[in-house]
């Protein structure tokens, strides 16, 4: 059991106040006033320019502005993995984006002199805010058990520490390597390189948590892992159906393409249980004009808010009004693309024609009439796109939703052609490039056979660990080294005190970071901290400054290249830290670790020789915007044992809470990136100086007895049947379907129990946790 309380983001010892604008204000009252106003626009310019004051960045914060996201001239921006703007916009960036990296840019530091002073045990007291607010980690460190406190250690006694760590092991299984999505290409060769020339394959990432499910889904379907649509094709959609996301926080860039396409005349279909900003209206702020004369534009030319998990049943019923329609209207569907490039049509249309309206309605939460809105919209489009995020995935039945996403596609034949297919939403700068490079627990046997040969070594066949079983062998000591390459897995991960447990439970934990986390302070019995260049910043190796590459949501493969001074002198790059370990763990190996650090051209032609879509890499990455890996399903090419676009005839799940229970969902607020948290404000949803809540509908509210702004406990109840709870939340009256709730994480992962998770994705459920919510005892 889990006690919060809306002052969980309390200062401890932190040796600066905050100010309630950039982050948690304890002493101040917590506010709710609904958000009526367009998103981004001047909210958004006010919030960066108060960021960039007090986050002293005044100079260099409107530099990195100007050189974030430029074709291969800047630095990618380490946010969202929303593509660069393919006409050459000289602000194609966002307030996230900004917050990010300026967070990333601060003057502030966390050296030797900080953690002499204090120790683990205290600071496992402060916030998460402000042991990231503390500034950029300056030189390695390493715990010291007997001082309890992190002490300096020299590079190459820190390789030679974990080097030693991973040859005494009893197998290379009982090794595992995380990655966030914030590690680029290089890199991520590298590192899955030294993990399978370890002899493991357990390469948990945050693909385990956020989009398993559609890689899975769309690799059954298409034969392909990844969406087909570039930006070009939501510039000439018809029809753009936005499922699951919000976008003016988790890919605010897309609001230049919402605002861009309703001017144009497309229609714009949001599908999510909550009403976001984006699914409103916007003023983009690099839309000068606009700006001038507070000019908003319309995102949206219908909401629909099914209940949570009920996308599938939607996306259903859509389909079968398609199909119902085209027995009088044969342009309802494309019958000859159906007949020529897919397979399992007839058992799909049998199984829409036997599901009946009501289940469809039951299901989702939206009425018939409703729901046929959304089929109209969809029939009359000649080019339609359906993108979505993690309010499918995280699921237990996500990857048939994503499937069902599909099927609905292919009935109107809206693949293999400009303007239409499948774009789902990456929430992290490079986590698609992280899986093209070989981050994957799962790999092909294609895949091996060819990194073997190229790179002279003899990958594992046995498949690894992904994210949970990670976190429960951890548990049960089969894992003993833990290393992670960026991210904050602490509290990303699910069942918060029992992957603390996990963690604390190993023989060795390694975190490569930019700035101090819960995951520094939730470690092994030894432990380091390997601190890292960020995206910002200069990487001089020896054949000079380096540049590296990353893979945007929708394939395309450019340059980043910082632009600042280190912010010390004694940081490494991530793919030294990574060569600098493989040879410490690796001392026979005959892979050139130190060669391919002096220049990363040399990681990338032989990535180029290992990996499909990376041929002629070197000069292709120098293109302007890059290169784009060719998708076979694009071209109508499909790699599914039938040769074709697999339809899926899955039944409806049934996600309806039962009595007395509410489906919760976990989110973002608008003011904090993942685990990064930099205030306790969200300002499209009208929140102020609370992160401890939980929103609701009120009529479930008055029929629990909960006053607005009323404390509640909220428990949850897994799959085992175990509980586990949440004290002194805040009740905030929302526009939310019936029977759902939501709130923020990292606080509710602790809901989530480790057993939560599908059986179709070994995703987490982190969209669909049941819980029982009443007032404060």
């Amino acid at each position: 059991m889990v006690e919060g309380s809306r002052n969980l983001s309390a200062n401890g010892d932190s040796q600066e106040p905050r100010e309630p604008e950039i982050g948690p204000a304890p002493d101040e009252e917590p506010e709710f006033r609904p958000y009526h106003h367009p998103a981004a626009g001047w909210g958004a310019a006010k919030s960066v320019s108060r960021f960039l004051v007090r986050e002293g960045t005044l100079v260099d914060g409107p530099r990195a502005i100007m050189r974030m996201n430029h074709e291969n001239k800047g630095f990618d921006c380490p946010g969202c993995a929303w593509p660069d703007d393919t006409k050459g916009l000289h602000l194609d960036i966002c307030e996230n984006g900004i917050k990010h990296v300026t967070w990333e840019m601060t003057r502030k530091r966390v050296g030797r002199e900080f953690f002499a002073a204090h120790s683990v045990t205290e600071l496992a007291g402060w916030s998460d805010y402000d042991l990231e607010n503390q500034g950029r980690l300056t030189e390695p460190m390493a715990y010291d058990p007997e001082s309890d406190h992190y002490v300096p250690i020299s590079w190459k006694d820190a390789f030679e520490l974990a080097g030693r760590a991973l040859r005494e092991l009893d197998s290379p299984n009982q090794a595992s390597f995380y990655t966030s999505g914030r590690l680029g290409n290089e890199a991520t060769f590298l590192y899955q390189l030294m993990a399978r020339e370890l002899g493991t394959n357990n390469l948990p990432d945050c693909s385990n948590m956020c989009h398993e499910a559609s890689g899975r889904a769309l690799q059954a379907s298409l034969g392909t892992g990844k969406g087909t649509v570039d930006l070009k094709d939501w510039e000439s959609a018809d029809a753009l159906f936005i499922l699951g996301v919000n976008a003016a926080s988790n890919a605010p860039r897309m609001l230049t393409a919402l605002a861009e396409a309703h001017r144009r005349g497309a229609q714009i279909v949001h599908i999510n249980p909550l009403v976001e900003a984006a699914a409103t209206r916007t003023i983009v702020p690099h839309d000068f004009v606009d700006m001038a004369l507070f000019k908003p534009t319309r995102t949206s030319t219908l909401n629909l808010q099914p209940r949570i998990g009920g996308d599938m049943a939607l996306l259903r019923g859509m389909a079968k009004a398609i199909l119902e329609q085209s027995t009088t209207d044969p342009k309802a569907l494309d019958q000859e693309f159906v007949d020529r490039h897919t397979a399992g049509f007839e058992e799909y249309r049998t199984v829409c024609a036997a599901t009946p309206w009501e289940e469809i309605e039951t299901q989702s939460g939206l009425s018939r009439a409703d729901i046929l809105k959304a089929a109209r919209v969809y029939r009359e489009a000649d080019r339609s796109i359906v993108s979505w995020c993690l309010g499918l995935t995280q699921h237990e039945h996500g990857v048939d939703t994503v499937r069902e996403v599909v099927n609905l596609l292919l009935l109107r034949g809206n693949l293999g052609r400009e303007g239409a297919g499948p774009s789902p939403v990456r929430g992290h700068s490079n986590v698609q490039g992280n899986r093209t490079c070989g981050i994957d627990h799962r790999p092909t046997d294609a895949f091996l056979d060819r990194l073997g040969e190229v790179c002279g070594i003899e990958p594992p066949r046995e498949h690894g660990l992904d994210t949970v079983r990670t976190i429960r062998a951890m548990h049960s000591g089969d894992v003993k080294v833990f290393v992670g390459m960026g991210g904050n897995f602490a509290l990303a991960a699910p069942d918060t005190p029992y992957t603390y447990e996990a963690l604390r439970a190993c023989d060795l934990t390694v975190q490569v970071s930019t700035k101090l986390n819960r995951s520094h302070i939730v470690h092994g019995r030894r432990a380091l901290i390997l601190p890292c260049l960020g995206r910002t910043e200069k990487d001089h190796q020896r054949k000079g400054v380096q540049s590296t590459s990353v893979e945007d949501s929708m394939s395309m493969v450019h340059l980043s290249i910082g632009m600042k001074r280190p912010a010390s002198p004694h940081l490494l790059s991530e793919p030294a830290i990574v060569a600098g370990l493989a040879r410490a763990a690796l001392p026979g190996s005959a892979t050139p670790w130190h060669w391919y650090v002096e220049d990363y051209d040399r990681i990338r032609d032989t990535m180029a020789r290992a990996l499909d879509g990376f041929e002629d890499f070197n000069r292709r990455v120098r293109l302007p915007l890059g290169f784009r890996i060719k998708q076979p399903a694009r071209e109508l090419v499909f790699r599914t044992p039938s040769g074709r676009a697999e339809f899926s005839a899955a039944a409806l799940p049934d996600v309806v809470p039962a009595a007395g229970t509410l489906a919760l969902g976990t989110m973002r607020s608008h003011d904090q990136w993942n685990t990064t948290i930099y205030s306790d404000n969200d300002r499209y949803r009208g929140i102020r100086n609370l992160r401890t809540l939980v929103f609701m509908n009120r009529a479930d509210m008055r029929e629990r007895g909960i006053v607005d702004l009323g404390p509640v406990d909220i428990t949850s109840t897994a799959k085992d049947g175990s509980r586990r709870s949440l004290n002194g939340y805040l009740a905030i009256p929302y526009d939310i379907p019936r029977g759902c709730a939501a709130g923020y994480m990292p606080e509710m992962n602790v809901l989530c129990a480790l057993s939560d998770y599908s059986t179709q994705s070994d995703q987490p459920i982190m969209k669909h946790v049941k819980v029982t919510i009443g007032p404060a005892a």
